[in-house]
């Protein structure tokens, strides 16, 4: 096994960073280079990051990101945008018009750009030593990301990530089985209910040494209750603030 292989199957998200420590401009600056090179969309790079170190900003952005302290302990965070502006100015360059952004492939296509984009920028910080932990809460109060980063039309702010130097390193989390999502020829559905009973039994156990037998749950139980209800601050929010912004997604 080489070491990209190593350093990919041993992520841990880190919310625990050390206040003492910092993040130097070359180091973010490779970070972000290893983002901008992975593959994207017809080369559109339909990308755009937002660098925030100011504390009283981050300290703003973490409360509307449902209260992330770790967004305030971490040097910096990063907002992860899916990002059609440039692609309008080279539709008025053109003379064209931006028609996707009134279609749902807008989305898609955005969003599987940003999350490229995120697993680059991911492994390069981690293979300097820093950890990280995505934040998909900064989409509970989009407008709020919208209006204090000035993001313009046809941008939106997809997904953040807190990078730092770690002050604990947890345990592993464990993963679905890879019977549960790996699939050969076709989709498998005849095992899901059996590999999700043996998944719940190890998840609940990796709480219960991890908490101090404080917590049992399992990861159905947790699934199923956030998409139930838990998600209903992001299903208020960010259709209206998309529509603003200029995607209509019909």
């Amino acid at each position: 096994m080489n070491e990209t292989i190593k350093l990919l199957k041993n992520h841990r998200s880190i919310r625990e960073f050390d206040t003492e420590k910092g993040i130097s401009e070359c180091q973010v600056q490779v970070i972000m280079e290893a983002a901008m090179a992975a593959p994207n969309w017809i080369n559109g790079q339909q990308v755009s990051v937002i660098e925030i170190r100011d504390p009283a900003k981050k300290s703003m952005l973490s409360k509307h990101a449902g209260n992330q302290k770790w967004i305030e302990e971490a040097p910096v965070f990063f907002v992860f945008c899916l990002d059609f502006y440039r692609a309008g100015i080279a539709a008025e360059k053109n003379g064209k018009e931006l028609q996707i952004v009134d279609n749902i492939e807008a989305l898609l296509v955005g969003s599987t750009d940003v999350g490229i984009a995120l697993g680059n920028a991911i492994a390069a910080a981690e293979s300097m030593g820093l950890g990280i932990v995505p934040i998909g809460g900064i989409r509970r109060n989009p407008e709020t990301f919208i209006d204090e980063l000035k993001l313009p039309p046809y941008v939106f702010p997809v997904t953040g990530l807190a990078v730092g130097a770690p002050r604990k390193i947890p345990g592993q989390k464990p993963r679905l089985p890879l019977d549960a999502v790996y699939h050969k020829e076709q989709y498998n559905s005849d095992r899901q209910s059996e590999l999700i009973n043996e998944y719940d039994d190890m998840v609940a156990k990796y709480h219960a040494e991890r908490s101090d037998r404080k917590r049992s749950d399992n990861w159905s139980g947790s699934i199923a209750s956030f998409y139930d209800q838990g998600f209903e601050e992001y299903a208020k929010k960010v259709g209206p603030a998309l529509i603003k912004q200029g995607f209509n997604f019909s």
